[in-house]
């Protein structure tokens, strides 16, 4: 009986109902004023009753009338357009028209998500979209709704179809294939990057070689030219094995959203195609987090396993609401790194006051290793900078909008004057100039 009632609740009528019974009972109030037309309405009444029925008839009398089955990834790329497709296959010998309802992850907030569609008898109809996470985790998707009715468009039947899935959300890979290629040729030239020049060569000898047009005369080997009595150069490969370690920040600082990603997803996301990168170059990729307490920690390896292990600590990571203790860090850094390495810091400080306070531990940390300390300009307040205050409450937002960013140049100089290498960015371009920055100091062998 529950079953028999769930069956016949999947059903609604149509606008064109409506439409057509308030056309009958309008014939209906005439023809009290006009008898002739009370037969018109008797034979109006009666036909779209059977047109009805026939349609109700009609539409259930096929079960397995139209199913509709959705393919997506296993991991979505978070900040990034990720592809989802439907198929939907109309399994009857009649044209159909319908309403697909896709029950999307409760993330999204897309309440209003429907597409329509007109399919052949014995045809399937494909539908694409696309969905951009910004947060990591999990999300689940639910059954697919197929609404449609028949070309007598009197009964709409609700089918629900399809299975609910579960999508894990990891941090940006799609961004880290799309600088792998530009990394391995040393010329960024994304949208807020630029190319790297050249300065010199690293000290690892690779080989001596015939010299052949376009080498560099100044590494010809005199001493193998008189041997061969041909010209031989030496060559030489950027240095290997060198430690490149991410430091990520994840206290209440990072937690702050530009664009849809906060900080320390915009930070994530940069680790990750960071590290695959310094994989690539044969350095050694490794990881620490730290918030008011020491987070993970990633020893430097080169294994081919290592930008798994990587990935899979970046998508579990989560931000608190408490500042950061860079006091442990330093001491996490001193314990377990022992080789001078290249450390990067993702961290942000809104004000002077928040980088004195910790600039000590950063200097600890700069006169051990080649420290970078990355933070964030404050793309919300551009409007701010450039729009023309015609009021005293906009000359007060404004003036304090350039306090803002007036304080983010002087953090700048700042540890600049204490020798320690700087990288102020929007957080849009954040991956592409810490990339380069990172090609930028291996060619300088600063490292």
């Amino acid at each position: 009986m529950v079953k028999r009632l769930l069956y016949l609740s999947s059903f609604y009528f149509t606008k064109q109902f409506y439409a057509s019974l308030v056309i009958i009972v309008t014939l209906f109030v005439l023809a009290y004023f006009f008898p002739v037309l009370f037969q018109v309405s008797i034979i109006c009444l009666v036909g779209i009753g059977t047109i009805t029925l026939v349609d109700l008839i009609l539409i259930f009398s096929i079960m397995k009338s139209i199913t509709a089955t959705r393919y997506c990834s296993e991991r979505f790329s978070n900040g990034d357009e990720n592809k989802v497709s439907i198929e939907v296959i109309n399994h009857t010998n009649i044209p159909i028209n319908a309403t697909i309802i896709d029950e999307v992850p409760y993330q999204f907030q897309a309440r209003n998500w429907e597409k329509k569609l007109s399919i052949a008898p014995k045809k399937t109809s494909p539908i694409e979209y696309t969905l951009q996470p910004t947060e990591r985790g999990f999300y689940t998707f639910g059954l697919v709704n197929v609404l449609f009715t028949t070309p007598l468009n009197m009964i709409i039947r609700q089918v629900k179809t399809g299975e609910e899935k579960k999508v894990a959300v990891y941090p940006s890979y799609f961004q880290m294939k799309r600088f792998h290629l530009l990394a391995v040729t040393n010329q960024l030239q994304e949208s807020g990057s630029s190319k790297i020049r050249k300065i010199g060569h690293s000290l690892e000898f690779e080989q001596i070689k015939e010299y052949v047009l376009g080498d560099d005369y100044r590494n010809i080997n005199w001493s193998a030219t008189a041997r061969k009595n041909s010209i031989m150069v030496n060559t030489f490969m950027d240095e290997r094995s060198q430690q490149v370690i991410c430091l990520v920040d994840k206290g209440r600082s990072m937690k702050m959203p530009f664009e849809g990603l906060t900080l320390l997803d915009y930070a994530i996301n940069t680790t990750l195609s960071l590290s695959n990168v310094v994989l690539l170059k044969q350095d050694k990729a490794g990881l620490i987090t730290f918030g008011k307490k020491m987070g993970n920690f990633i020893s430097p390896e080169k294994k081919p396993t290592q930008i798994n292990k990587i990935l899979e600590t970046l998508y579990r990571l989560e931000t608190n609401f408490e500042d950061s203790d860079f006091e442990s860090l330093y001491s996490t850094v001193r314990y377990h790194i022992k080789q001078r390495s290249l450390l990067l810091l993702f961290t942000n400080f809104e004000s002077m006051y928040g980088l004195e306070r910790q600039l000590p531990y950063i200097q600890k940390l700069a006169s051990h290793h080649s420290l970078v300390v990355v933070f964030f300009k404050n793309t919300e307040l551009n409007d701010l900078l450039h729009k023309k205050a015609n009021t005293i409450e906009g000359i007060y937002t404004k003036t304090i909008a350039e306090q803002f960013a007036f304080e983010k140049r002087q953090m700048v100089k700042e540890l600049n004057r204490y020798g320690i290498m700087t990288l102020l960015t929007a957080p849009k371009d954040l991956t592409a100039n810490t990339l380069n920055k990172y090609l930028e100091i291996k060619s300088r062998n600063l490292i």
